[in-house]
């Protein structure tokens, strides 16, 4: 019986501590501990699409990484993103009104992390796409597409950060 103790209690131990090559702390990068997050830029004349996309990408760092938020000057590294374009297209006409019933809100961006400490540029994303469709006869407002496409932006730039992207 202590034997079979012993055993499962070394499985256990093995299962635990095995893993698909993540570290203790996650897939992020263990030597990195701070970021700062500077405003984007854009090249929209698009109203706050930079301030909430710099707000949206601050909230999943403090949420999804073990990464801190920091001033420039005291971050390790520096995440720098620009709003390139915002473009919209529309999709199945309604034949009686002609109006469209289905819209899709693309935003493009360019994504540059750095190691301050060493110069390295870790990520560097010259345009990273993300589509989102709505529906504006059900009352999906451009606002709400917008909102949409920009936290599944952040997400993405978020995963970027992994250790072996």
């Amino acid at each position: 019986m202590k034997k079979a103790l012993v055993v499962i209690a070394g499985l256990l131990f093995v299962g635990l501590t095995a893993g698909c090559g993540y570290r203790a702390g996650g897939p992020y990068r263990s030597d990195i501990r701070t970021v700062y997050v500077d405003m984007a830029g854009s090249k929209e004349f698009r109203r706050d699409l930079e301030f909430t996309l710099t707000e949206a990408i601050k909230k999943r760092i403090g949420t999804d990484t073990p990464y801190r938020l920091a001033g420039r000057e005291k971050a390790d590294t520096i995440l720098v993103t620009e709003v390139l374009e915002e473009r919209q297209a529309a999709f199945a006409p309604d034949f009686r009104s002609r109006q469209p019933r289905e819209k899709q809100l693309t935003l493009a961006v360019r994504v540059q992390w750095k190691d301050v400490r060493t110069g390295r540029i870790l990520v560097d994303h010259p345009a990273l796409l993300q589509a989102v469709d709505y529906l504006a006869p059900t009352g999906e407002t451009e606002r709400l597409a917008q909102e949409r496409a920009i936290d599944r932006l952040a997400g993405r730039i978020v995963a970027m950060m992994y250790e072996d992207w």
